[in-house]
């Protein structure tokens, strides 16, 4: 006698190939989506900051470079632990980049911001 398989979503009973899984595409989609959750959530956490960084730098520096202060980008949302890239020149400066919009702190709570030109095209 054969063995009843269940959908590993819902449950249902399962009737075709021996290897299938699920009863359908959408609760194959379902399960998966259920399953991966936690790390989907991560990944779109992370990109919404970036894109708020990236939307951020993009608005305060309209020219290609400007001088604001720390305590501006902090009030505006900027999270400095949330970056693309890392540049450091030969001098000693560590440019953080979000994308094409860089920033590097000054003295006195300031931050230089850049644009990376050549990635813009």
């Amino acid at each position: 006698m054969a063995e009843e398989r269940q959908c590993l979503n819902c449950g249902n009973e399962l009737v075709g190939r021996i290897d299938k899984r699920f009863c359908d595409d959408q609760c194959r989609s379902t399960y998966y989506n259920r399953v991966n959750r936690d790390s989907t959530n991560t990944v779109r956490r992370i990109n919404n900051i970036l894109r708020k960084n990236r939307r951020i730098l993009e608005e305060l520096n309209p020219k290609g470079k400007a001088v604001v202060k720390k305590d501006d980008l902090l009030s505006l949302g900027f999270s400095f632990s949330y970056f693309t890239s890392i540049y450091e020149t030969k001098t000693g400066k560590v440019y953080r980049f979000v994308y094409e919009y860089g920033y590097v702190e000054l003295e006195n709570h300031k931050v230089g911001l850049v644009i990376k030109e050549d990635w813009v095209s």
